[in-house]
């Protein structure tokens, strides 16, 4: 039942773009759909909101659920376009505005507004109009400050036979505007040129991407390439030393334990051989850490098969909100594996209440997720902005969530309950604990941590720049490719640092591994939120508390999945790699 809903969507996201065609002097629908301050992007309110010649009554289009979660509020407009028809100056609307109405256009153009506009599913984007000030030379010569109102709109179509391939505007005609002062006659108007092209139909998403936004987002391939080189080398380096060590260890406790009559080690050594008893002695809070695990393979699967699918063009990534859908989607999908793996873990730690633990993991991230929403569609609500979710979306998400998910979730954890392969220890653990020495400075947590974060979030610094660009900036990410391999990249270096401290760890006689393999890589959202505050203070120009709020929540928020999915990376490669040291020890 749950996949006849499901595929539908998924067929939808993945199949090949269809363009509409039209016949000549046939009415092209143009949309309207929001305003809002260049500078931040998710700050938008809908485009009716200024006095811009609103209907009597403001119809709205039918949208998908990643249009609506984008912010999109598409409607109606009453410009008159013919496919293929030229027009001269039109009249759209001629009307009074109000002082009041004045002032909010006047603080829109102030605030660099701009507004967007789909045609045929092309976005067209412009700015409502100018602000020009100058400074006085002298006291004669005061403060110079003019805003100007563009009041005429020129739309330049190109198209092919009979499809449109874009769509551009151009501003004009603009009108000052003062503080507290009424029009009496406001007269905006717009003209339609359509020109013809060879290009075809099938480039029109490359002609999505508008000048309107500046192309400033260079890809240094030389960075991209150095970065990926450094983090190769890296995982030989630490994979070729690491094994070098372990290959004489494993041979001097090997011949150690060859002169040994009673099967046991000389107390007289030091090292993690000492500590065979205790090394799989499980952690506390357990259930907590199956939890942690069982999410943070969830999002492995959803970010791998996110940009596995836009790396090999399975869904338009461009189109105005395919990507949200599609993650909504992939989440509730990989809800199984979060319910398995938490589980059957649990299920292999001696764990009793597995119920409990399929809760614990159905809020480790879902509970941090509502609590992080709550907060910013509050503020979006008290702004009226159009990021602000419709009950109805809420409603339809709260389906998804509960009717899709959360079964998957528990058909996942009965799954991993029955079916949960045994824990096979290769050591026999003692029911009284080992003391643990005072360890040195370099084998705290804390300094593991700082470690292992840093050296991770080395080895996507680079990609991060560009993710956060394309994500709160005006760019457009189109290197999915060498995002999946640096994401891929991102799970070895993380495997890789993991064992490598949980190796120095327990050569200090230290068996408490379990969480700390998962704090030690999963410190790297530290490093994430500590460049996101640089980006928002050095590098944006983000302002105000509406974006400053969604900015710093969802940061917090993803900085979380760093912990999770990274952590979970470095918890499986340190249980693997401690099942492989010990299991080659001979002993009793």
């Amino acid at each position: 039942m749950m996949l006849r809903i499901l595929i539908p969507f998924f067929i939808v996201q993945c199949s090949a773009e269809t363009f509409k065609s039209y016949n000549k002097g046939e009415k092209v629908e143009l949309l309207v759909n929001k305003v809002g301050p260049y500078n931040n992007p998710d700050e938008t309110y809908h485009y009716y909101t200024l006095p811009l010649c609103p209907p009597q009554q403001v119809h709205h289009k039918k949208m998908a659920l990643g249009e609506v979660l984008q912010g999109d509020r598409l409607a109606y407009s009453h410009y008159n376009i013919q496919f293929g028809v030229n027009s001269g100056d039109t009249v759209l609307c001629s009307r009074q505005v109000l002082p009041d109405k004045v002032n909010q256009l006047i603080h829109a153009i102030e605030e660099d507004y701009y507004f967007e506009y789909f045609l045929d599913d092309l976005p067209i984007r412009g700015f409502l109009g100018e602000l020009h000030e100058e400074l006085g030379v002298d006291l004669l010569n005061a403060h110079k400050h003019e805003i100007l109102l563009n009041t005429h709109q020129k739309f330049i179509i190109n198209y092919n036979k009979n499809n449109i391939i874009s769509v551009h505007v151009s501003s004009s005609n603009p009108i000052q505007l003062h503080h507290d002062t009424q029009i009496d006659q406001l007269v905006f108007k717009y003209s339609v040129e359509w020109i013809e092209t060879s290009r075809s139909v099938e480039d029109r998403r490359k002609q999505q991407n508008h000048p309107f936004f500046p192309k400033s987002l260079e890809v240094h391939w030389l960075s991209v390439i150095n970065s990926t080189v450094l983090v190769l080398l890296l995982i030989g380096f630490v994979f070729v030393i690491l094994m070098r060590i372990l290959k004489n260890d494993l041979a001097k406790y090997n011949q150690e334990q060859g002169h040994l009559e009673d099967g046991d080690f000389d107390d007289s050594d030091v090292g993690w051989k000492m500590i065979h008893t205790d090394v799989f002695r499980f952690p506390f809070a357990k259930n907590l850490l199956c939890s942690f695990v069982g999410v943070g393979t969830q999002f492995i699967a959803l970010a791998g098969g996110l940009i596995f699918m836009a790396a090999f063009d399975m869904f338009n990534v461009h189109k105005h909100g395919a990507m949200y859908t599609s993650t909504v989607l992939l989440y509730a999908i990989t809800c199984f594996l979060s319910g398995y793996v938490s589980v059957s873990l649990y299920i292999q730690m001696n764990g009793s209440r597995w119920v409990h633990n399929l809760l614990l993991t159905s809020l480790v991230f879902s509970g941090p997720m509502f609590l992080a929403w709550s907060v910013v569609n509050s503020f979006h609500w008290y702004y009226s902005s159009t990021q602000a979710l419709p009950f109805s979306t809420v409603l339809l998400l709260g389906f998804i969530y509960f009717f899709i998910g959360m079964p998957l979730t528990v058909f996942g954890g009965s799954f991993g309950k029955n079916w949960a392969p045994p824990f096979d220890a290769p050591c026999r653990t003692k029911n009284i604990k080992r003391e643990i020495p005072e360890t040195n400075w370099y084998n705290t947590a804390l300094f593991q941590m700082l470690i292992g974060g840093f050296i991770s979030f080395s080895s996507i610094s680079v990609q991060l720049h560009y993710v956060f660009e394309t994500v709160w900036g005006r760019e457009q990410y189109f290197l999915y490719g060498i995002l999946l391999l640096s994401f891929f990249l991102l799970l070895l270096v993380s495997g890789a640092i993991g064992v490598t401290l949980a190796y120095f760890q327990l050569s200090s006689e230290d068996y408490r591994w379990w969480w700390r393999s998962v704090n030690n890589v999963g410190a790297t959202g530290i490093f994430v939120f500590v460049y996101a505050l640089y980006y928002y203070y050095s590098k944006s120009s983000m302002f105000g508390l509406l974006q400053a709020v969604q900015y710093f929540t969802y940061t917090l928020l993803v900085c979380y999945i760093f912990f999770l999915t990274l952590g979970t990376v470095s918890f499986f490669a340190c249980l693997n790699f401690i099942k492989y040291i010990y299991r080659n020890l001979k002993m009793d």
